[in-house]
């Protein structure tokens, strides 16, 4: 394992960097080494991780020297953050600067960084189409991301910016998938219009990302977008009422109304979903399907993630 390069990974427990730990441990030929950092050693995917290979050590992403620790030594690093875990831009930001920063310390050859776009760029704050959030977002969860990448690139870390999608499984875990109406009827509820959703199977951007630091160095310093399909809801639906052999509508609100809705984060996927419909096809451009193919061969589309998903769908 000595002689393998490092990766060291962040949220290797969690669906990213899991998938990119698990890519690597699955290729018996690979260049690279596993070094999976997680709060908790003693987890069961912690435990599978290191099973199967892997370096597994603790680590604290709102600690710089736990991250300069977990980075030294390394080749390379998988840099990701969980917004939803806190809420909080801000901690978000400080946590990549984190990672940043010690990327640099620790002279990393590649970083991987799993981000989104900063919508302010496509409407600003002042633009009152869409709320503005906590006095300085549009988007929190995308902004937060997007402005953080100048942190690797004013550092001059060597890295790749990886453009991820709106996740398939936010229909298990998320509570985005369908749901039985008064009627009896299932349906799904997105203010998406007759615009199309680029989606990803989760553990498929951890796979996208193996294969960005398989391409080395031709990709330092390039933005790549991945998704494995662009969708409209109607598609979704169809698709679903296939799946589960049971009819599934789309309802379609607006973002207005889904920012109504009053679960935690409702007014930044109100607005998440208004910049998908609004600039989708800016944000299904920069996300190529056939590259992300070529980083990751497996890459599912919503059909053949909902041919092994399915029935792990909550259905109310």
């Amino acid at each position: 394992m000595s002689e393998k390069k490092i990766i060291t990974v962040f949220g290797a427990t969690g669906a990213q960097g899991g998938g990119l730990a698990h890519a690597i441990l699955a290729d018996k030929n690979s260049e690279f080494a596993v070094r999976a950092v997680t709060r908790d050693t003693q987890s069961d995917k912690a435990k599978e991780l290191e099973q199967l290979g892997a370096e597994v050590i603790a680590g604290d992403v709102d600690d710089p020297e736990s991250v300069r620790k977990a980075m030294e030594g390394a080749y390379g690093a998988f840099c990701v953050t969980f917004y939803w875990a806190h809420f909080s831009p801000e901690k978000e930001m400080a946590q990549l600067k984190t990672m940043a920063e010690a990327a640099k310390a620790t002279g990393l050859k590649h970083v991987v960084m799993s981000t989104l776009e900063d919508t302010r760029k496509y409407i600003p704050l002042d633009d009152d189409r869409m709320p503005t959030l906590m006095e300085k977002y549009k988007v929190p969860h995308f902004d937060a991301k997007g402005e953080s990448e100048q942190f690797f690139t004013d550092a001059g870390v060597p890295t790749t910016f990886l453009l991820t999608s709106f996740y398939w499984e936010n229909q298990i875990y998320f509570g985005m998938g369908p749901k039985r109406g008064a009627d009896g009827v299932l349906a799904i509820t997105y203010p998406m219009g007759d615009k199309k959703l680029s989606g990803i199977a989760a553990g498929d951007i951890g796979k996208c990302a193996y294969g960005i630091f398989k391409k080395g160095e031709s990709l330092i310093g390039k933005k790549v977008g991945i998704a494995g399909d662009h969708i409209t809801c109607q598609e979704m639906a169809a698709g679903l009422t296939k799946a589960l052999s049971e009819e599934v509508k789309y309802n379609e609100v607006t973002p207005a109304v889904y920012r109504s809705f009053g679960f935690p984060g409702a007014d930044d996927l109100g607005n998440m979903f208004q910049f998908y419909q609004e600039f989708g096809k800016e944000f299904s451009e920069a996300r190529d399907l056939n590259f992300a193919r070529e980083l990751n061969p497996e890459l599912q589309t919503f059909e053949t993630w909902l041919a092994e998903n399915a029935k792990r769908l909550p259905l109310d």
